[in-house]
């Protein structure tokens, strides 16, 4: 009987609950939470101010180890639109992502991106590298394919969104000119980037580089000491200048790459931190997407020459 009592009572507070989420959606804007700042970024240039954007991952979390807290719990539940990449980016919030979206209105990047668009990783079948942001081409149809679902959840937001698209879309082909000519001043054999994990392929697509990275695709694996040794040999062999650091990285791993071709008789600095699953500090020189690109072109570049 007690049994039954505490039954209707958790159930009648249920009722209770989702009638004030309710009452307080007629009275908020409208709430959009992505996983990613840079999927963030990403929204909030087309919907601006018709919706309140905020990412669950702070600046400078790794997506890759990120793991779902009570209190992102509660936003995804407060939430009327939950946005996330898929692909395996935020690889420990994977299930919790999925089994949310069965109940509630979720959208992945996942679902709708052309195959065509996507590189893969060798290393493992059917495994696609999530990095997708480095290669402008391929984040303009991210960006399209979010205008696309948020059209046919708001119909009335159809030419805001789009007038929005277009604008940020200019903004983009400036930079993918600013960027290639921050390129030429770089001779082709110097093109050669090595960074802490394995999340430049798209960007080399783009630009022309030749990409290796310490660790895989996911910061989930740790590098071996034959990752190490052959990176050093790789390194020396190339006499390449500079190595990077990643912003969400321990740089633990490119310093031992460092010493280990010091040990060789190359000598490379290492320089740093590119940012590459996190956007920086919204007021400093990687605060957003676009600012971000620039910033590490600008220090890829001004290093490797």
């Amino acid at each position: 009987m007690m049994a039954s009592h505490k039954y209707v009572a958790l159930l009648i507070l249920l009722i209770l609950s989702s009638c004030k989420k309710a009452e307080d959606r007629n009275h908020h804007q409208y709430q959009i939470v992505t996983t990613t700042n840079i999927l963030a970024d990403a929204v909030k240039a087309l919907v601006r101010d018709s919706a309140e954007v905020e990412s669950l991952m702070a600046i400078g979390v790794d997506p890759h180890l990120y793991k779902t807290s009570q209190r992102d719990l509660d936003k995804l539940f407060d939430a009327d639109l939950v946005i996330y990449q898929g692909f395996y980016l935020e690889g420990k919030m994977n299930e919790v992502l999925k089994k949310f979206a069965r109940t509630n209105q979720v959208l992945s990047v996942e679902s709708y991106l052309s195959p065509e668009l996507l590189l893969k990783d060798e290393a493992f079948e059917n495994s696609v590298d999530p990095h997708l942001w480095f290669d402008p081409v391929t984040w303009k149809e991210v960006m399209r394919g979010l205008a696309e679902k948020l059209i046919h959840i708001h119909p009335g937001w159809e030419a805001y969104l789009l007038d929005n698209l277009n604008a940020y879309e200019q903004q983009m082909e400036q930079l993918d000119v600013e960027l290639k000519e921050k390129i030429n001043r770089l001779p082709a054999d110097k093109r050669i980037l090595v960074t802490a994990h394995d999340a430049f392929a798209y960007f080399g697509k783009a630009y022309g580089f030749e990409v290796k990275g310490l660790q895989g695709l996911s910061t989930l694996s740790e590098p071996g000491l034959n990752d190490v040794t052959r990176l050093v040999q790789y390194i020396s062999e190339h006499r390449i200048k500079a190595i990077f650091s990643e912003q969400s990285i321990s740089p633990r791993g490119v310093k031992a790459l460092v010493e280990g071709c010091r040990r060789n008789g190359h000598e490379v600095t290492l320089a740093g931190p590119l940012y590459t699953d996190s956007l920086g500090e919204p007021d400093g020189p990687a605060g957003t997407y676009l600012r971000m690109l620039r910033y590490n072109m600008e220090m890829i570049v001004e290093n490797l020459r």
